[in-house]
């Protein structure tokens, strides 16, 4: 809920951040509760895909874990207003007639994420990769222009 870093290694705790833009989600572990089905609770866990978004002082770099998906299964798409979009979806696996299953944790289905992108971000020369699982869109960003400073000269 925070994004103060942790000093023992983790990304985020639960101290309070008044700067935080996260939102508290009073529904937050209701899914895991005995009282939503279990495919539910496979289904929702996958759809609320973590994206970091770090910004470099030449682009915009969104990270996306998404293990066991290949680059066919993601879509990454620019529409109007710099809006970037990351989707994807992961199957659920088949079930066999005579299979026993003693735990499933794997998340399955789909996921859409969407984020508006600042003035200076170059739409047009978005690139992304996908690498161990690891999905990197990289946004350049315009140079910032230095306001121009012209010397008078001072007669008299």
């Amino acid at each position: 809920m925070s994004l103060i870093p942790s000093l023992f290694g983790g990304r985020r705790t639960n101290v309070f951040d008044p700067f935080s833009l996260d939102v508290w989600d009073p529904l937050e572990g209701f899914l895991n509760s005995s009282l939503v089905p279990s495919s539910a609770r496979e289904t929702s866990a996958f759809a609320n895909a973590r994206i970091d978004w770090k910004e470099t002082p030449e682009a915009h770099i969104f990270k996306a874990d998404l293990p066991g998906l290949k680059k066919e299964e993601v879509k990454v798409e620019v529409e109007e207003g710099r809006i970037l979009q990351i989707s994807g979806e992961r199957s659920k696996e088949q079930e066999e007639k005579n299979d026993k299953w003693h735990r499933v944790e794997r998340s399955s289905g789909k996921f859409l994420r969407r984020f508006r992108l600042p003035e200076n971000a170059k739409m047009d020369q978005v690139k992304a990769s996908m690498e161990n699982g690891v999905l990197t869109v990289t946004i350049p960003k315009e140079e910032e222009k230095k306001p121009e400073v012209k010397a008078i000269e001072i007669s008299g």
